[in-house]
């Protein structure tokens, strides 16, 4: 297969139904296109003709006997359910520990050097739901200036303030500050900017930034970039790869937005990769546990895939997958740890059907082999098993 470009899309917070160690993390029955596949907003026909169906696990969702893409079920080999792990392990990295979590808040050594270095007081510093400590921290926030320091299940420092108090730029500047101090056994995989404004109740707004660890091993974004291809990264990737490996990013807000910028990218022309993870399934629905929200939001993409496909080019591969599962039908309001799906279709990609993948590195070694691309990849590629010249 002869391939220049290659889009790779996360849908991120898909799962494909629980994992076999998902009761290890609290997880056991947890599935995400289960829980949403029930709601009235659900409506995927053109991923049912790629084959999403076709998937183990997933025939729920109705087979076809004509897909049209290649497709796999993808287990995760690593110790984690996070975005960062999840996107690390997509691009060649497997973490064989967990990155810290701070279920009881993060220690008085780190709130103070942190409280030192900003000049501002801390408050909350503990779990919190995202929209709920704004509205029970919000307004103390504001009439204070102090700063809202709250984590989650992950392995997350998060910073929220109000616009009009604290600029997004300063409260960045203050997320730089944590992501320094935040090193050794401390070093959570992101510090996230959750800028809120408005009057009470507060609103969170579209300036999230995500300040990620930098990755602790080679991906493939390193070896696309350093063979002098192009690395294209939509949405969050550069904050996820803390900028490595990419040569051009391109920022956005919502699924939205997402798809509009990776349509714009397809009409020109590269040579390389396309990375694009679109975020509103696992921020906005999937954590707000709304399965509506969450089956709408697919069903928008579903409907955006006709016309992203009829601009692709001849030799163009795309593959869609996930990086965790965050069932919106479970009683929390975590990641869970979940299969994820794999689809990939071309002009010149056979639809096979993979069976279950030993680990999500399996798509850095199939997208460096068919852009050849030299990297040693802890997954097992599946490019000769989808090019239609090699007899399928």
């Amino acid at each position: 297969m002869n391939t220049e470009r290659i889009f790779l899309i996360v849908l991120d917070s898909l799962g494909a139904g629980a994992a076999p160690d998902a009761a290890d993390f609290g997880d056991e029955g947890a599935s995400t296109l289960g829980s949403i596949s029930k709601s009235l907003k659900f409506n995927i026909p053109n991923l049912k003709k790629l084959g999403i169906g076709n998937i183990d696990g997933l025939d729920f969702l109705g087979t076809t006997a004509s897909p049209t893409a290649a497709v796999a079920r993808m287990r995760e080999a690593s110790k984690g359910k996070d975005t960062t792990i999840g996107h690390w392990e997509i691009s060649g990295i497997i973490s064989e520990t967990p990155l810290p979590t701070f279920p009881n808040g993060f220690p008085d050594e780190i709130i103070e050097k942190f409280e030192k270095e900003t000049g501002r007081r801390v408050i909350c510093n503990k779990p919190y739901s995202g929209t709920d400590v704004i509205r029970d921290f919000g307004r103390e926030q504001l009439k204070t200036g102090a700063l809202i320091v709250y984590t989650s299940a992950d392995s997350v420092f998060q910073i929220a303030a109000h616009e009009d108090l604290i600029p997004c730029e300063e409260l960045y500047r203050y997320c730089r500050i944590a992501r320094k101090l935040l090193c050794g056994k401390y070093a959570v995989g992101r510090v996230i900017a959750r800028p809120f404004n408005g009057e009470y109740p507060f609103t969170r707004t579209a300036n999230r930034h995500d300040f990620s660890l930098e990755p602790y091993g080679r991906t493939m974004l390193d070896a696309i970039s350093e063979a002098g291809l192009d690395s294209i990264a939509v949405g969050k990737i550069t904050d996820i790869f803390a900028g490595r490996g990419v040569t051009k990013t391109l920022l956005s807000h919502s699924n939205d937005e997402g798809m509009r910028l990776t349509s714009e990218v397809a009409k020109r022309d590269f040579h390389g990769i396309c990375f694009t993870n679109l975020v509103d399934f696992d921020m906005v629905y999937g954590h707000r546990n709304n399965v509506d929200g969450y089956a709408n939001a697919l069903s928008e993409f579903d409907a955006w895939l006709p016309d992203f496909i009829a601009g692709l080019r001849d030799d163009d591969v795309v593959i869609l997958t996930a990086d965790h599962g965050c069932d919106p039908g479970d009683i929390s309001t975590d990641h869970t740890r979940e299969y994820t799906p794999m689809i990939a279709f071309g002009k010149s990609v056979a639809p096979v059907n993979l069976g279950t993948r030993n680990t999500f590195a399996d798509i850095s070694a199939t997208v460096c082999e068919l852009l050849k691309v030299k990297f040693d990849s802890p997954g097992k590629s599946f490019a000769e098993a989808i090019t239609l010249n090699n007899g399928n």
